[in-house]
């Protein structure tokens, strides 16, 4: 699975879910996320637990650069009841490095998710996420994703080029 991802701060946050919510096309998604990443050497490797209980274990690797890039991810679906016990062996193996807890608002437009992240400790932040279809050409989310970012006035001087974990870490 492949995405063009592009963060960046925010500056106002009201405005930009008002932009959001305009060019969305579905009610917005109110998610609680804890992610906890683990050591690993190459990528990054995250157990995303829900409210709910449930949890996604998700891999990907992506350069740090601002603005769009390219993102390669592999995710698993975990139900409640086996999250804990993921969750032990993967720290026994591992190693935690840092977990991230965060609110996030989805907005869907066209093929991108539009989050708007309320992140513990760091503040407001937004992602877009272009999920690119099988065949369709990286080039092709990038134009989307700047696009976007046209609309929902975000400023190059706002891009970031790390994760959360990585800011937190900081």
């Amino acid at each position: 699975m492949r995405n063009v991802e592009i963060k960046a701060y925010v500056q106002n946050l009201n405005a930009l879910l008002q932009k959001a919510k305009a060019l969305g096309n579905s009610e917005v998604q109110i998610i609680k996320q804890d992610d906890t990443f683990f050591n690993i050497p190459q990528g990054r490797l995250k157990l995303r637990k829900f409210e709910e209980g449930n949890a996604e274990l998700i891999y990907y690797d992506r350069p740090d650069i601002e603005g769009p890039k390219m993102s390669s991810y592999e995710k698993s679906s975990i139900c409640k009841e086996s999250v804990n016990s993921l969750y032990s062996v993967l720290e026994k193996a591992l190693g935690t490095k840092i977990v991230v807890r965060k609110v996030r608002r989805l907005f869907m437009v066209g093929q991108t998710r539009v989050h708007v992240d309320s992140v513990e400790d760091l503040g407001d932040f937004l992602e877009l996420e272009v999920v690119l279809k099988p065949d369709q050409p990286a080039e092709e989310g990038e134009k989307i994703a700047l696009d976007l970012m046209s609309k929902l006035e975000v400023n190059k001087e706002d891009l970031i080029s790390n994760a959360y974990a990585d800011l937190l870490n900081k």
